[in-house]
């Protein structure tokens, strides 16, 4: 259950006030090997955040989303939009120079009457309507969720090229989004990390820090993150056999 110190209110209230998805699309791609942006690459004629984009649409525990993207991309951006008559699409936001101030810039823009934010990559475009679904249910019930897989192969720390430690494989999780949170806990915990310089690789660490519980939500292989060109191929590979 949430913990009693959190000042938020009982998060059981946010199962009926409205929920908002902040799709993060402003990154550079340049991992994957491309000058474009890899999520608006395309793969089965469309693009990559276009197929995420659509996965909300069709989610019925999202109400809007705000889609976050760099400025010269939104005339892109929108134009896709139009094209895949894509719905919950409300706003567009301007992106950061890194992924947490794109996020934080998101979070600004929400407005009065959330209660329940969901935070998704963009490139992630494999994401099952089902897993959002209960991501955000976990949410409702507990205050913070997250999609995660159980890691399957040895994990090891080391220093200097030396093994330090082998870890347990038992207790660890691979970490996917959609994260979803109580919209007061994640407002905190941005504001505590700006007070304090911190950059997360997550939102739910961000979280963490503040002693707050976070409910693991396993979820599914298939929930690709697109950030290669191997990815890319394998993304493209899936698209093409699910639409046969």
């Amino acid at each position: 259950m949430p913990c009693s110190s959190c000042d938020s209110g009982d998060p059981l209230q946010a199962q009926y006030s409205k929920v908002v998805a902040i799709v993060a699309a402003a990154g550079s791609g340049k991992r994957a090997g491309k000058t474009t942006p890899k999520q608006f690459l395309e793969i089965s004629g469309k693009p990559i955040f276009i197929h995420t984009l659509g996965k909300f649409d069709l989610c019925r525990e999202v109400d809007e989303v705000l889609l976050v993207v760099q400025p010269d991309q939104m005339k892109n951006a929108e134009k896709s939009i139009d094209k895949y008559h894509i719905q919950k699409v409300k706003k567009m936001v301007e992106g950061g120079p890194e992924r947490q101030h794109s996020v934080r810039n998101g979070i600004d823009k929400i407005t009065e009457g959330t209660t329940i934010v969901v935070i998704h990559d963009a490139v992630r475009p494999f994401v099952s309507v089902e897993k959002i679904t209960e991501v955000i249910q976990m949410a409702k019930k507990e205050g913070a969720a997250i999609l995660a897989i159980p890691v399957k192969n040895t994990i090891k720390s080391g220093a200097d090229g030396w093994v330090k430690e082998t870890l347990k494989r038992e207790s660890l999780w691979s970490v996917q989004t959609p994260q979803a949170f109580q919209i007061d806990w994640i407002k905190k915990a941005y504001k505590k990390a700006d007070e304090d310089n911190i950059f997360a690789t997550d939102d739910a660490l961000l979280i963490e820090r503040l002693g707050y519980p976070i409910k693991i939500v396993q979820g599914e292989e298939q929930n690709l993150k697109i950030t290669s060109a191997m990815d890319l191929f394998m993304a493209e590979k899936w698209m093409n056999e699910a639409s046969r």
